[in-house]
């Protein structure tokens, strides 16, 4: 029996930029009447993944965007990624041979944040957006698809245990340095396995790399502040062109022979309030005329702690992976699309 596709949401504002429709011939965007998915067990063309990707993204899909190539390894898509089972078996296969990052479109994950009053900016937060001379982005569900910690504990076999204390973390239900001690201490990761695990490919947000080249055209400096670790956001800084030295972040410290013994509790970020402090240090300290106009990127509660007097001038929640409602209703801004704010930059 064939499954039947989600429709348009309900309501949903109309994003600044203009997105194109599915080419005539493969799907029209009026027919309410969903096409039919393969069954379990067959396997979908690419004409069907971007029906059903369009469906999920309201009728619509970005023209950059590529939903599945069989020349490059696909990705692993989480069980809760609004695709059925054989799709995701289909863009899941061979996940992990690539060495390089790999992108996935945003159409992919479903967001509340059209139900939002702050889904549409303000003149005032758009022309701040437009002005800032330096954006910092969260990297765990913001510039990536998944959390570091998380991934690194899955790999090292205490994913689940691990996962409730990421959640935990980032709603600001318990301190951050609590729970970043309390989840390193359920695995204890030595060096080897955090190397190993930073082989495997980065998930990478679509629209994050166009993003980021957008705004060093215009001259703005871009930095990574995260909870994360040094170590597995390096190569993902690399790819996408971010100087190792605007990194803010954890770092992981080891014995002689390669094992866990902790982490660094001078940086910053390692503290609840952190990523406040590392802000407010980049607008004073990483350049000589010090920056006007700085903008915060991210969707945690540790990320709207760094909007206050002298850190960030302007909070922008990201809800293109994670929807936390309770951060996202306190943000300036809620965009599910890094093209959303491509918009507005000429």
């Amino acid at each position: 029996m064939a499954l039947p596709l989600p429709g348009p949401p309900a309501s949903e504002p109309p994003l600044p930029l203009p997105l194109s429709t599915i080419p005539p011939g493969e799907q029209n965007p009026s027919d309410t009447t969903p096409p039919p998915l393969p069954l379990a067990g067959t396997s979908p063309g690419k004409s069907e993944l971007h029906t059903y990707m369009a469906r999920l993204n309201g009728g619509k899909l970005y023209p950059v965007q590529s939903i599945y190539n069989p020349q490059v390894s696909s990705v692993r898509l989480p069980k809760n990624s609004g695709l059925p089972r054989n799709l995701r078996k289909t863009l899941s296969h061979h996940d992990k041979l690539s060495n390089r990052l790999t992108f996935i479109p945003a159409a992919l994950y479903k967001s509340a944040s059209s139900n939002l009053e702050n889904h549409q900016p303000s003149k005032q937060v758009i022309r701040t957006w437009c002005d800032a001379d330096v954006v910092c982005f969260d990297v765990d569900s913001t510039v990536c698809l998944d959390e570091g910690i998380d991934e690194l504990a899955d790999f090292c076999g205490a994913g689940q245990a691990v996962a409730q204390w990421t959640a935990k973390a980032m709603t600001g239900s318990v301190a951050f340095e609590e729970a970043l001690a309390a989840r390193l201490s359920l695995f204890k990761p030595s060096i080897e396995q955090v190397q190993d695990s930073t082989r495997y490919n980065s998930q990478i947000s679509s629209g994050i790399d166009e993003l980021i080249e957008r705004l060093k055209a215009r001259n703005t400096d871009v930095y990574l502040v995260s909870g994360g670790f040094r170590q597995m956001i390096k190569p993902v800084a690399l790819e996408l062109g971010v100087p190792l030295e605007n990194i803010f972040a954890n770092q992981l410290l080891f014995g002689t022979s390669g094992e866990y013994v902790g982490f660094d509790p001078t940086e910053p970020t390692s503290q609840s309030g952190g990523k406040a402090v590392a802000v407010q240090h980049i607008r004073q300290f990483m350049k000589k005329c010090r920056y006007k106009s700085v903008v915060m990127i991210g969707d945690g509660a540790t990320d709207l702690e760094a909007r206050q007097p002298g850190g960030a001038d302007l909070f922008i929640y990201y809800g293109g992976v994670q929807m936390r409602e309770a951060v996202a209703r306190k943000a300036d801004w809620v965009v599910s699309d890094f093209h959303e704010l491509m918009a507005y930059l000429a």
